[in-house]
């Protein structure tokens, strides 16, 4: 299907949801919500969505459908805790640990991507004319925050200041490899960075990906047989002060979020890890899958051994031609053998691992998302502009059975990046208790507001409702602001708020004084998570 034919009833098939009509929606599994609410019963957001889709907008504020509306929980710098900590940069994934039954209390997790030099010091530093005090702070600006949040009798979510569980977890924290793996030559690695999206075990432990992470200590090559450092062109200069090995980034971080205690999962690979979607199998073992946010890179599944787990098992990666998980294992998979000695050596060279088996490229796979009461695995892939591919992808994995431990499945790709559905560059989903799918868009700011984006607006929050009149058409439920992506969509239990960052707003700035967003202080662009409210109930 083409960007310039979306076709909502294709889509809603895509989606496996049954129809007879654009109105109703008899076979559909989920809970969906009938597009004229019952007599005695308060109107919810999804009665009226068909009437609330925002138009493309260019304006620097968050702007949300009409019933909505949010509170502030966090920006950048904010004290979090006594000791004050602050509150990181270009916040992302969150996940949220409960502290009472009925969730109107625990700890968010949120991750902290990457930082701007401009806002951490209020003006542009170049990297060999930093100090060491400045390079820490960046260093201390990325990882992730844990913060204790309660619902308040207003109704609005706060931050706990004096709670014990808030803590900040960064680029400068040790942070200890799996089964004591021992990785160019220590079993401890100097923080965790490039923290992107994640995932949440049943066990209630966090999973933090770390994704760029080349942007700050580079890469490894080993294609002439020997292993050799690839410096990025624009560096932070962190290695001036703390020279540390690539090969001790590009993992996904467990991190238990009531103690701070965390490690990282060598048994998963070593890539730019988008997330982590955990599954539980029905005898109890995990099943993550997690894509390679690279063009032309791979998708992955990690199977536990054993159940509460995630430190022994078995890595596969897809090839969707013949609908194969291939095992990144040197006993399962005899070619690698020839390639590397050791299991260790495979898992750092992943990407290696994974082209040598004939794995499927795609188009830079970013979140994957399982839909609920179907087990089917949706994957955003956000673009692939050197093929041609402007407004990414979303893909449909079926595994056979619907056993998360299957190693065979069938793939569906349907494109529907384009101006006919209003959507470019998916990044992050989500299902809602009603089954809807939400869609997060990246942009570049760097390409936002130009050919071929300039149709589109500003980066954006889409619903695409399952029933109603509009189902299967994605609406625009939210705008960011300048420069900025959403991103990391969390729903409460009771579906009434939903969690988001606002990453980067502002971003293209080259001084503080022309700034290019002033969201959400007024005066100075920092990235926030917040709290939008009225899902259940308008007036």
């Amino acid at each position: 299907m083409s960007s310039e034919g979306f076709d909502r009833r294709e889509f809603l098939n895509f989606l496996g949801v049954a129809s007879l009509s654009f109105g109703t929606f008899s076979s559909c599994k989920t809970a969906a919500v009938n597009a004229v609410a019952p007599p005695n019963k308060t109107p919810n957001f999804y009665d009226r969505a068909h009437t609330l889709s925002l138009n493309p907008s260019t304006k620097d504020d968050l702007l949300l459908a009409q019933g909505l509306s949010y509170e502030v929980i966090l920006s950048y710098g904010d004290k979090i805790n006594l000791a004050g900590d602050e509150f990181g940069s270009h916040n992302d994934f969150l996940a949220f640990a409960p502290l009472n039954d009925n969730h109107t209390e625990g700890v968010l997790w949120v991750n902290h991507e990457y930082h701007h030099t401009l806002f951490v010091h209020g003006q542009a530093i170049a990297a060999q004319d930093k100090t060491k005090a400045q390079v820490e702070k960046e260093m201390g600006g990325v990882g992730g925050s844990l913060v204790h949040i309660v619902l308040n009798k207003q109704g609005r979510w706060q931050l706990k200041l004096e709670s014990p569980y808030n803590r900040r977890i960064s680029a400068l924290t040790p942070i200890n490899f799996s089964n004591n793996h021992l990785i160019m030559g220590t079993n401890t690695a100097l923080g965790t960075l490039a923290n992107c999206a994640g995932g949440m075990t049943p066990y209630g432990t966090i999973l933090s990906c770390e994704e760029n992470y080349d942007f700050n200590y580079g890469e490894v090559s080993f294609a002439d047989g020997s292993r050799s450092l690839v410096m990025k062109a624009a560096k932070d200069g962190w290695e001036r002060f703390y020279a540390q090995p690539p090969e001790h980034y590009g993992w996904v971080v467990e991190i238990n979020p009531f103690t701070g205690a965390a490690e990282k999962l060598v048994e998963l690979g070593r890539m730019a890890h988008e997330c982590a979607t955990v599954n539980v199998a029905h005898d109890g073992r995990l099943v993550v899958y997690t894509g390679d946010d690279r063009a032309g890179e791979h998708l992955y599944k990690f199977i536990s051994d054993r159940p509460g787990s995630l430190k022994s098992g078995t890595l596969y990666v897809a090839e969707f031609g013949k609908g194969q998980w291939i095992p990144l294992d040197l006993q399962q998979t005899p070619i690698l053998q020839k390639h590397f000695t050791t299991q260790l050596e495979l898992l750092i060279r992943c990407r290696e691992a994974a082209k040598i088996v004939g794995a499927t490229p795609l188009d830079r796979p970013e979140d994957i998302e399982i839909q609920p009461g179907s087990n089917a695995i949706f994957i955003a892939c956000s673009n692939n502009i050197p093929k041609g591919n402007y407004f990414g992808t979303l893909s449909k994995v079926v595994e056979s059975d619907n056993n998360p431990l299957s190693l065979t499945f069938s793939a569906r790709e349907w494109l529907f990046g384009g101006e006919q559905s209003g959507i470019a560059c998916p990044d992050n989903l989500a299902f809602d208790s009603h089954g809807n799918l939400w869609v997060t868009t990246d942009v570049s700011e760097t390409a936002m507001h130009k050919s071929p984006y300039a149709a589109f607006g500003n980066n954006s929050l889409f619903m695409i409702p399952i029933s109603g009149d509009e189902a299967g058409r994605p609406l625009r439920m939210a705008s960011a602001p300048r420069d900025a992506e959403l991103t990391g969509p969390l729903f409460s239990k009771d579906g009434n708020t939903l969690f988001l960052s606002v990453q980067h707003p502002g971003c293209t700035a080259s001084d503080l004084k022309n700034p290019t967003s002033t969201w959400p202080t007024g005066n100075r662009a920092k990235s926030s998570v917040v709290a939008i409210n009225g899902f259940n109930n308008i007036s």
